[in-house]
């Protein structure tokens, strides 16, 4: 399989190892300061470029037929034209706010938990992410989707950062801490108990693992998917 990077920082060059040592090429490197050059070369292009070019490059790719696999956060509010476009190219797209394969457990996790407390009205929920301090968005991702999962058990209307604005707002905290690769936590606080789901990578390569195994699983597919679909949960 041949792999375009759109985008090669830290990510970008843990993928690569990654795609090489499971018997892919790399054959583009593509970021800001890159040549023009032909992506219709490549079988797949793996995005994880900053929030500011995601869009140009994810929709590059889709207008020249090449599947993308994007973990790049921080321009969900374009995510319906990318929909859109890739329906419309009858293309192959999956975005996921965290591409590890143990977070995407945790997504669903997450979900079945806030189901079960949903009614446990002496508890109050919150959540907090911390990551290194190069990440250029807060809160993550990872945090979004998971204050999401609550929320849709949950007697909260929103998520916000702390401090809150709004009472019924569903607290994230957001800390950035030297080279730390993510950890997330769930937790649900009584006056005679705490419970907390916890997720905690060691490093990047779970990351740039979930996006590889993505990358192999789209290829001849048409359409929009998530990692549920690739990994057959939720």
């Amino acid at each position: 399989m041949k792999i375009a990077l759109l985008g090669y920082g830290k990510m970008g060059k843990v993928i690569e190892k990654i795609a090489v040592s499971r018997g892919h090429e790399v054959t583009l490197k593509i970021d800001k300061e890159s040549a023009p050059c032909d992506i219709t070369t490549v079988d797949v292009a793996i995005n994880f470029s900053t929030p500011d070019s995601a869009v140009q490059n994810i929709s590059l790719a889709l207008e020249k037929g090449v599947p993308v696999i994007s973990g790049t956060t921080g321009w969900l509010s374009e995510m319906e034209s990318i929909k859109t476009l890739c329906n419309t190219q009858n293309g192959a797209f999956i975005y996921a706010s965290n591409f590890s394969l143990g977070v995407n457990i945790f997504f669903e996790l997450n979900k079945y938990l806030a189901k079960m407390m949903k009614n446990l009205t002496d508890y109050s929920v919150d959540l907090e992410e911390i990551h290194h301090t190069q990440k250029q968005d807060a809160p993550s991702g990872t945090a979004i989707t998971l204050a999401e999962g609550v929320l849709e058990h949950s007697n909260h209307d929103s998520w916000g950062l702390t401090p809150l604005k709004n009472t019924n707002e569903l607290a994230i905290t957001a800390k950035r801490i030297d080279a730390v690769p993510g950890t997330h936590s769930v937790n649900y606080r009584s006056e005679v108990d705490t419970i907390s789901l916890t997720h905690t990578a060691h490093n990047r390569e779970g990351f740039g693992l979930g996006a590889v195994v993505a990358a192999e699983w789209i290829i001849g597919k048409t359409g929009v998917f998530s990692m549920n679909d690739v990994l057959n949960i939720g």
